[in-house]
């Protein structure tokens, strides 16, 4: 039965990864991460599949094996979140708390996405 879940969650994680790419709000890669995750639990064949995918393949081996985010993707995580910022800020009447907390956030994200390694050590 723990086997069907996880299939389930791996297929639905690519899915809403696959939306991803399309919506800018809704990101990609954590999605596709997980559904490594689950597959790995789940179907062997699903997880390699995964891993060795054409378009986004090497990134999740980059990140899996070596916890490498490309320049290109922080670059786009952390434009998404600070145009997210702006738009909460200026854009909402939301309360100064929530700002404050988002804002602080979004903030530690960014600063613990920016020093992951961009490339393979030499």
């Amino acid at each position: 039965m723990s086997r069907i879940l996880y299939l389930g969650l791996g297929w639905l994680c690519v899915v809403l990864g696959v939306i991803g790419i399309i919506l800018p709000l809704l990101p990609t890669t954590p999605f596709l991460l997980l559904a490594l995750w689950a597959f790995a639990r789940s179907s062997p064949a699903l997880g390699h599949w995964l891993r060795t995918h054409q378009s986004f393949g090497s990134y999740i081996q980059d990140w899996d094996e070596h916890r490498i985010v490309p320049v290109k993707a922080k670059l786009a995580a952390v434009t998404m979140m600070s145009v997210s910022f702006l738009w909460l800020s200026l854009g909402t009447n939301a309360p100064w708390y929530v700002i404050a907390a988002t804002g602080v956030t979004l903030f530690c994200v960014a600063t613990w996405l920016v020093t992951r390694p961009s490339k393979r050590a030499q």
